[in-house]
């Protein structure tokens, strides 16, 4: 871990700082902040090198006020940088994350998660780009007027748009063309399909783990997990029981599970960490916040892990992700 930076796919602080402080940042201290699973002394005894926080409207907001929602967690993200500039370095870019990564400082990067934050406008994306978001979780548990979510595979949600409709595709186009990262969290089986044919770029799952062995559809089945490794994208793993174990009792071990098997189908080429941690109510004994990494870390060095795939999983398989991304922009 002191080589390659631990890169973190999903975090929810922003959201904890809304509801807990009306994100106001000056009545809460980062460093000791106790009541959530992340604070800055916690990060750094998680070795954690980069994370990326969520900006995220809950899906009532949809039609209403979703996007002014967005831009104040956008905000709230960017004043945490700028108020913690010894600990936090905003960073937009692969390269900024290996340079904060040798600053010895938490590169901090934007995903907006849930489609209806855009309201259905290529220009609300394209300035949410130049906000500093670097990937768009295209639905949360919700359908937006272009792509269907993954409660429509339960049969909870009616499917509206066949998938991804006509207007979607042009969302991926769009994302593609100025280097944002598609997340595949959420979305329904289809919509993963309908991406990994259409994007031009790898695709990422922020925060996803496997349903061989969890069957919720949060998950990605075995020949999504194959698509994704020929897609030569990202699956970055979730820690919430309810996704691990599909109960309330998991532990680190369950998870390491998870790490396993995507290895076994896809290749480590294709795991990442995506914690969730402050997005949900449960995590796995052994894994209680984010000073835990290195716990999970040291369980996959104990299942006969090589060095080679732990750096793969810590952080060189998303920033291969990004840069190719970055490339297909350019």
């Amino acid at each position: 871990m002191g080589e390659t930076p631990l890169i973190d796919g999903h975090n929810d602080l922003p959201w904890q700082i809304r509801g807990l402080f009306n994100n106001e940042l000056n009545t809460v201290d980062l460093h000791t902040l106790n009541n959530t699973h992340t604070n800055i002394a916690k990060i750094k005894e998680g070795r954690l090198a980069a994370q990326f926080w969520v900006a995220y409207a809950p899906c009532d907001s949809q039609y209403k006020d979703a996007v002014r929602y967005t831009l104040e967690q956008i905000d709230v993200i960017h004043r945490m940088c700028q108020k913690y500039p010894e600990d936090l370095m905003f960073a937009a870019s692969s390269g900024d994350i290996l340079k904060a990564f040798n600053q010895k400082k938490i590169a901090s990067l934007i995903g907006v998660e849930g489609g209806h934050s855009i309201d259905s406008s290529l220009g609300t994306l394209r300035l949410m780009y130049q906000l500093g978001v670097r990937y768009l979780t295209l639905t949360h548990s919700c359908n937006t007027p272009w792509a269907d979510n993954w409660l429509v595979d339960e049969g909870s949600h009616p499917a509206e748009n066949n998938g991804l409709s006509k207007f979607g595709e042009q969302v991926i186009k769009e994302m593609n063309r100025i280097g944002m990262m598609i997340d595949l969290s959420h979305v329904s089986e289809k919509v993963m399909n309908q991406v990994l044919e259409l994007s031009a770029a790898p695709v990422i799952f922020s925060h996803s783990s496997a349903y061989a062995l969890c069957k919720h559809k949060r998950n990605v089945p075995d020949y999504l997990l194959q698509k994704v490794a020929h897609k030569k994208g990202i699956v970055m793993v979730n820690f919430y029981n309810n996704y691990i174990t599909c109960s309330k009792n998991t532990t680190l071990l369950d998870v390491a599970d998870h790490f396993d098997h995507i290895k076994k189908v896809a290749g480590y080429q294709i795991i990442g960490f995506g914690g969730d941690y402050d997005g949900v109510n449960r995590v796995p004994q052994g894994l209680e916040d984010v000073s835990k990494y290195p716990d999970l870390v040291t369980e996959l060095l104990r299942r006969n892990w090589t060095d080679l795939e732990i750096m793969a999983a810590l952080g060189e398989n998303l920033l291969r992700v990004f840069k190719e991304v970055e490339r297909v922009s350019h």
